[in-house]
C-alpha cells in the first residue's frame, strides 16, 4: 500500500512538474512574435541593399548585446564570414543564409530574431527554457562577394548552393566544414526564389515557400525528416495568419550538387525557406515573416508544439509553380510597331522586371506578346480603347518595357518624323510606373 501510495505521489508530482514547467515556458503566438517584431526589430535598411559593411555593422550590435560574433572563414575575395552563436542547451541547430549573393531577405531576419532572443531571454519563459536547451548557430551571408555585387554566384562565377559534390568554392568548404566538425541536428537553409513564383496553378505569389528536405535519392523518409516536416506544419499555420494562400512548397527533387539535400545526407535534417515576393508589401514585411517563421521553429522545439502537429499541414501545401504569372499584363493592346508598319494588331503584352536592389530602378522588359489570357499579371490594364506603341518603334521580346498610349479615338500619323513631340501620348509607362495618364487605364488586378 506504501509502496502505491509513493508511487502515486511521484507520478502527481511529475504531472504538476510538467504543468508548471509548461505554464513558465509561456508559449507565444505568431500575433505576439509580429508585434514583438513591430517593436523591437533592429534592421533598418531594406534587405536588397544590404551591403557586407552594414551586415558587419549588424554584428557589432549583436556582440555589444553579448552575443558570441567570430570570424569563421574568408570569401573567395578575403571579406569575413562570420558566425553568431545563441544558447548554451544540448540540441544543435545550424541556420545559413545568402549562399546567394542576391537573396537577402533571411540575413535580415536573423539579425532580428538574435536581438530578440538576447534581449528576451531573461523575460519571456520559453525564450529562457530555449537559451538551456539548445545552441543556435547561424552563417548570415555566406556569399559576402555575392553580396556585394548583388548576384547570385561568388566571385568564381560558381554557384555556391551547386558545389556541395565538388566543393571548388571557399564559401562551400566552410560551409560544409562548418557542418562535419559540429554535427547539428537540425539545419535551416534560408534563400530567395523568383518573384513571380506561384502556389500551384493559381496567380498568387508564394511569399514563402518550405521544404522539408529528405537528402535521401530516393526520397526516402527517416525521424528528423518526419519532424522537420512537422515544424514545417507549425511555420505554415503561422504565416497563414498574414499571407493566406502565399505559402508554397518548394520542389523536393534530390540534387546531389545542392547543400540542403547534402546537409541532410551527411546527418543534419534541413529545412529549406524560400522567401519571394508579395505585391503592395515591401521586402521589411517579408523580413517580419521570416522572423516569425524561425521563432515558431525554435519555439516548438521546447514547448512540445513539434511533437503534436500534424504533418500533413506541410504535404497538402501545394507546389510551387512557374512561368504563369507577369508583373504587368496590357490587355487587349491595339499594338502599332510605326518603325515597319502603320497597320496595328490586337495582343497582350506581358512585361516584367529584372532583380535588382530596392535602392536601383529596376528595368523592364518585354516578356510575351499575345493571346495571354491564360496568364495573369500582378497589374493588369485594359489596354483595349488605346494604341499601345512602343517607345523604339518596334515591340519585341526582351525590348525595354517603354510606351506611349493614344486613344483609339484619335488620328495619328506613324510616319511623323518626331512622333512624340507631334503627336503628344495620352498617357506613358516607363520602367514599371506610369509617368502620365494612370488614371485613364482601368485596373484589372
Amino acid at each position: 500500500m506504501s509502496y502505491f501510495l509513493l508511487t502515486m505521489k511521484h507520478a502527481i508530482f511529475g504531472v504538476v512538474f510538467l504543468f508548471i514547467l509548461s505554464m513558465n515556458i509561456n508559449a507565444q503566438t505568431a500575433e505576439e512574435f509580429a508585434a514583438a517584431w513591430d517593436k523591437q526589430h533592429v534592421t533598418n535598411i531594406l534587405p536588397s541593399n544590404v551591403r557586407h559593411k552594414d551586415l558587419q555593422v549588424y554584428l557589432g550590435n549583436l556582440k555589444k548585446l553579448g552575443i558570441k560574433v567570430e570570424e569563421v572563414g574568408r570569401s573567395y575575395a578575403n571579406r569575413e564570414i562570420y558566425q553568431v552563436e545563441w544558447g548554451k542547451g544540448k540540441t544543435k541547430v545550424f541556420m545559413w543564409s545568402q549562399m546567394h549573393g542576391d537573396e537577402p531577405t533571411a540575413t535580415s531576419g536573423l539579425i532580428d530574431m538574435f536581438t530578440f532572443l538576447q534581449n528576451n531571454r531573461d523575460k519571456i519563459g520559453w525564450v529562457k527554457t530555449l537559451e538551456n536547451s539548445i545552441t543556435l548557430r547561424a552563417v548570415p551571408m555566406l556569399n559576402p562577394d555575392g553580396a556585394e555585387l548583388f548576384q547570385r554566384r561568388n566571385l568564381q562565377g560558381i554557384d555556391i548552393n551547386r558545389d556541395a559534390r565538388n566543393l571548388q568554392t571557399p564559401e562551400g568548404r566552410l560551409l560544409k566544414k562548418l557542418r562535419d566538425e559540429w554535427k547539428p541536428e537540425i539545419g535551416f537553409n534560408l534563400h530567395n526564389q523568383n518573384p513571380l513564383t506561384t502556389v500551384g496553378k493559381t496567380p498568387k505569389q508564394a511569399a514563402i515557400s518550405l521544404l522539408a528536405v529528405s537528402g535521401s535519392p530516393k526520397g526516402e523518409s527517416y525521424p528528423g525528416h518526419e519532424r522537420n516536416k512537422r515544424i514545417s506544419s507549425l511555420m505554415i499555420a503561422a504565416l497563414n495568419k498574414y499571407i493566406p494562400g502565399h505559402i508554397g512548397r518548394y520542389d523536393d527533387e534530390y540534387n546531389p550538387r545542392a547543400f540542403g539535400d547534402r546537409i541532410s545526407e551527411w546527418g543534419t535534417p534541413v529545412i529549406l525557406i524560400e522567401t519571394g515576393a508579395l505585391h503592395g508589401k515591401d521586402e521589411m514585411y517579408l523580413v517580419k515573416m521570416n522572423f516569425i517563421a524561425n521563432l515558431i521553429a525554435l519555439q516548438s522545439i521546447v514547448d512540445g508544439s513539434e511533437k503534436r502537429a500534424d504533418p500533413k499541414v506541410y504535404e497538402n501545401t501545394p507546389f510551387n509553380d512557374s512561368g504563369e504569372l507577369y508583373h504587368y499584363v496590357f490587355r487587349k493592346a491595339n499594338i502599332v510597331n510605326y518603325a515597319e508598319s502603320a497597320e496595328s494588331f490586337v495582343g497582350d503584352v506581358a512585361i516584367n522586371k529584372e532583380r535588382r536592389r530596392a535602392e536601383i530602378a529596376a528595368p523592364t522588359f518585354v516578356q510575351e506578346i499575345g493571346d495571354l489570357s491564360i496568364y495573369s499579371g500582378l497589374e493588369e490594364f485594359d489596354a483595349s480603347d488605346f494604341y499601345l506603341v512602343p517607345k523604339n518603334g518596334l515591340l519585341k521580346i526582351g525590348s525595354g518595357g517603354e510606351f506611349l498610349f493614344y486613344k483609339k479615338s484619335r488620328k495619328i500619323d506613324w510616319k511623323a518624323k518626331d512622333l512624340e513631340k507631334q503627336f503628344v501620348p495620352d498617357a506613358v509607362f516607363s520602367n514599371g510606373k506610369w509617368t502620365k495618364g494612370a488614371a485613364l487605364f482601368k485596373i484589372k488586378n
